[in-house]
C-alpha cells in the first residue's frame, strides 16, 4: 500500500514538473515551484526525487512511455509509417507534453546540461528504429533511391521539426497534414 502510494506521488510530481517545465523551461524551473504545486515543501520532494536532475530523467522517461502506449521503447519495433502519423496526430492533441520535450531538447545541446546524455542515446535509438520503419515499407531503397539509414535522421528532423514550427504558430502549421505530406514525399509518385 505504501509503495503504492509513493509511486502514485512520484507520478504527480513527475506530471507536475512536465507543467512547470512547459512554463520556463528547464533552467528555469525549481524544485520548488515542482513542489508547491503538489503541495509538498522541497525537502518533502526530495525524498522522491533527490536532485533537480533526477526529476528531469523521470519527465524524459514518463514522455516515452507515454509515446509507446505505456511500454518500453522497445515497443516502437511495431511502429509503421501510418502510426508513426497517428503519434503526430496524439502529440498534436497534447502541446503541453510537446512544449516540454522541446524545450528540453533545445536545452540539451548546452555543454553540461543533464539531459544531453539522455537525448544523444535516445537519438542514437530512434534513428534505428525509424531505419527499421523505412526497411519494413521500402526494403533496402526508397524510391528515391535512399538507404533507409540515409532517410532516418530526415524522418526524426521533420516530425521534431514540425513541432517546433507547430508550437511556434499552431494557427499556420497543421503539424499531421504537414508529416503526411512528407510521407508522400517518402514513397514518391503514384504511391498513396
Amino acid at each position: 500500500m505504501a509503495r503504492a502510494r509513493s509511486e502514485e506521488r512520484r507520478g504527480e510530481i513527475v506530471r507536475a514538473a512536465v507543467e512547470v517545465i512547459a512554463e520556463r523551461g528547464y533552467r528555469g524551473a525549481s524544485l520548488g515551484t515542482v513542489a508547491e504545486r503538489v503541495g509538498l515543501t522541497q525537502q518533502g520532494l526530495l525524498h522522491y526525487f533527490p536532485t533537480k536532475e533526477a526529476l528531469l530523467v523521470a519527465v524524459l522517461e514518463e514522455r516515452d512511455r507515454w509515446d509507446t502506449g505505456g511500454g518500453s521503447r522497445a515497443a516502437a519495433d511495431t511502429w509503421r509509417l501510418d502510426l508513426l502519423a497517428s503519434l503526430v496526430d496524439y502529440n498534436a492533441m497534447r502541446p503541453g507534453i510537446v512544449q516540454t520535450f522541446s524545450a528540453l531538447l533545445g536545452e540539451s545541446v548546452t555543454d553540461g546540461h543533464p539531459a544531453r546524455e539522455f537525448f544523444t542515446e535516445r537519438y542514437a535509438q530512434v534513428r534505428g528504429e525509424m531505419a527499421a520503419v523505412l526497411r519494413a515499407e521500402f526494403g533496402d531503397r526508397l524510391p528515391s533511391g535512399l538507404t533507409p539509414e540515409q532517410a532516418a535522421p530526415l524522418l526524426t528532423a521533420v516530425m521534431d521539426g514540425l513541432q517546433y514550427q507547430w508550437l511556434l504558430a499552431p494557427e499556420s502549421v497543421d503539424m499531421p497534414a504537414a508529416f503526411r505530406a512528407f510521407l508522400t514525399l517518402l514513397r514518391g509518385p503514384g504511391e498513396g
